[in-house]
């Protein structure tokens, strides 16, 4: 994975883990994630096994312009690569794997753009298998929420072996909250800044 957006989810999922195949459902906290939750969708299985939307971020639903929540995964996608994308999305939800997806989108009007898509498994229970999943564009043009993509195209995509990409991606992205190696102390026992790359934020603010 590539971009920030999935990074940052990744490493979020990873952590609640703990080293289980998946974190409980009930473990993810939509403030820990809320820079994210406007590209993020939940999928489930309908009573037929297909995979569908049970919730999807405004940022996303404005990409593919509509409503996603109940709607069949499947049917953002060409019809070459609708199977293609239910075996992935069946992988994640009953076999617990992790998947990347970089896709082109094209919009009503013929326009082009690359996504970055990632695949997270979730524990919830026997018979009511969920992922969590984010779309991250790689670029973002002016006309993006505006003219609705149709479709997806499959570029590239594999499986992630969920051990062994948090060692790859250590200093990739920053953390979604501060580690502690992060926090600035002045040398008397008080934190006085948190380090975000190459910056320092300072807590606090003007008093009047």
């Amino acid at each position: 994975m590539k971009q920030e957006g999935s990074i940052a989810l990744f490493q979020y999922w990873n952590r609640l883990r703990k080293g289980r195949p998946a974190p409980q459902r009930t473990e993810i906290e939509p403030a820990e994630i809320k820079a994210l939750l406007a590209d993020t969708f939940i999928l489930e299985q309908d009573g037929r096994g297909e995979p569908v939307f049970r919730l999807a971020g405004t940022r996303l639903c404005a990409t593919y312009g509509r409503e996603l929540k109940g709607y069949a995964f499947p049917l953002i996608w060409s019809q070459r690569d609708q199977r293609i994308v239910s075996r992935l999305a069946y992988g994640t939800l009953r076999d617990k794997s992790v998947s990347v997806v970089t896709y082109e989108g094209l919009t009503q009007s013929g326009k082009t753009n690359l996504f970055e898509m990632i695949l997270l498994p979730l524990e919830s229970g026997f018979g009511s298998p969920r992922l969590l999943g984010a779309v991250t564009p790689i670029d973002k043009p002016y006309w993006l929420g505006t003219d609705p993509v149709v479709e997806g195209k499959i570029e590239t995509m594999r499986i992630v072996d969920a051990e062994r990409e948090p060692l790859f991606l250590e200093n990739r992205a920053p953390s979604l909250a501060p580690a502690s190696s992060n926090l600035i102390n002045n040398g008397l026992g008080k934190v006085e800044g948190r380090r975000i790359r190459h910056l320092v934020v300072f807590e606090g603010g003007r008093e009047d």
